[in-house]
């Protein structure tokens, strides 16, 4: 009715790619169709019993039901800190560097909103996860999308993204205030060691920028290959905060549990925002996540062991149907290009064309930024015989578009 009423942040916001195939996958399921779906990273499997225990042993206590904490209880916070000083040997003040938030999306959304001043730059590697760039868009700020740079096995090409981070540093204006990185990196799966969290902190001091790290993905790894925090470097949280969540660890993704840590002046930025708009998660979810962080961990080890057997499944399966993929070492994804005779038609138009006739529903690369076109992000949400499934069905699909 009112036209000249416009929603400027929301003009700023691109149209959401994975809604066309989404509607495409509703339809085709209304249809009576059976699709096999990779497209949504929702885990599949139930919440570890422990954890479930402790969410109904602490419903049960009426003093749980009334308004929580909104920067997290006493003791989940503790557990938090637990967390890091035995899983990477950091120490982190419980009342000035952490912050409990209801999974990791939330937590990242709101600190960008508490930080960003009209015009900010941001540095996000592109591909990413959606949010970590819109983020910025949302709260007025501006991005720059950087190309990630992988080497053949999906490790960082640290060469390449340390040269193009010192660019856009030379040419752009106003001099970005943030970076983002997010390792083991969905969509494409990419990872990170060490060393280079030690050469990323010792540019953000030299250039004066903030690193925002999420490591949601940091205990789904195969072969041996372990996720490093940048809170592990002398100094880091002079420059940086990291973010991380249960959904996945624990298959707690309805659950919406996470939490940030780190630099003190941003986890207080967040702390403060969110205090005008939360009390907290409901108490007796908190009280469960805190046994989830504390309590026996084989469950983890059990989580990531399932997504390995499926990873080497969807990997030779798909291999015998004509399409080979690099072989993740960590994450629940795996980052497929498109074969080479359906690679010309992008992202979007192969994921619709897959869904329609092969029955199997992926994310469009495009949905992860420009720079991810020529992929698809496959997502291990399906049992080994639905994977088999899936890979006979894309082995007709890739026959029958041989000539394309």
């Amino acid at each position: 009715m009112f036209d000249e009423i416009e929603f400027d942040k929301i003009k700023r916001l691109p149209k959401y790619v994975f809604a066309a195939v989404n509607e495409l996958k509703m339809a085709e399921r209304r249809a009576g169709e059976d699709v096999i779906d990779f497209s949504m990273g929702n885990p599949d499997g139930p919440t570890p019993q422990h954890i479930i225990d402790k969410l109904v042993e602490s419903v049960q206590k009426p003093r749980t039901h009334g308004y929580s904490v909104s920067k997290g209880i006493y003791k989940l916070r503790g557990a938090v800190g637990g967390w890091y000083r035995n899983k990477y040997n950091v120490d982190l003040d419980l009342d000035r560097e952490v912050v409990v938030t209801m999974g990791s999306k939330e937590g990242y959304v709101h600190l960008v909103q508490a930080i960003t001043n009209p015009g900010d730059l941001a540095i996000v590697p592109d591909p990413c996860y959606p949010i970590h760039s819109q983020a910025f868009i949302l709260a007025g700020g501006n991005v720059h999308r950087m190309k990630l740079e992988m080497s053949e096995d999906y490790t960082l090409d640290e060469e390449a993204f340390f040269h193009n981070i010192e660019t856009v540093f030379r040419e752009s204006s106003p001099k970005p205030k943030y970076l983002v990185v997010n390792f083991p990196n969905n969509p494409t799966t990419a990872t990170v060691d060490l060393p280079f969290y030690e050469r990323l902190v010792e540019l953000a001091r030299r250039e004066r920028f903030y690193i925002i790290s999420d490591i949601a993905y940091a205990e789904i790894t195969f072969d041996g290959y372990v996720t490093p925090s940048i809170l592990q470097v002398p100094g880091a949280k002079d420059v940086a905060v990291e973010s991380y969540t249960l959904s996945k660890t624990y298959n707690m993704a309805g659950w919406r549990m996470g939490f940030m840590v780190g630099n003190a002046k941003l986890v207080g930025a967040l702390e403060k925002i969110k205090s005008w708009l939360d009390y907290g998660t409901f108490t007796p979810i908190q009280v469960a996540s805190t046994i989830a962080l504390t309590g026996d961990q084989s469950c983890v080890r059990e989580i990531s062991e399932v997504y390995r057997k499926r990873r080497d499944v969807l990997i030779s399966s798909f291999a015998n149907a004509g399409w080979d993929i690099v072989t993740p070492r960590a994450s629940m994804f795996v980052w497929a290009r498109i074969p080479e005779p359906l690679r010309g038609m992008g992202s979007l138009e192969f994921s619709k064309k897959l869904l329609m006739e092969g029955k199997v529903a992926v994310s469009p690369g495009i949905g992860f930024g420009a720079y991810g076109d020529e992929y698809v992000r496959v997502a291990m949400i399906e049992n080994e015989e639905r994977i088999r499934q899936a890979a006979r069905n894309i082995k007709r699909f890739l026959k029958s578009n041989a000539g394309q």
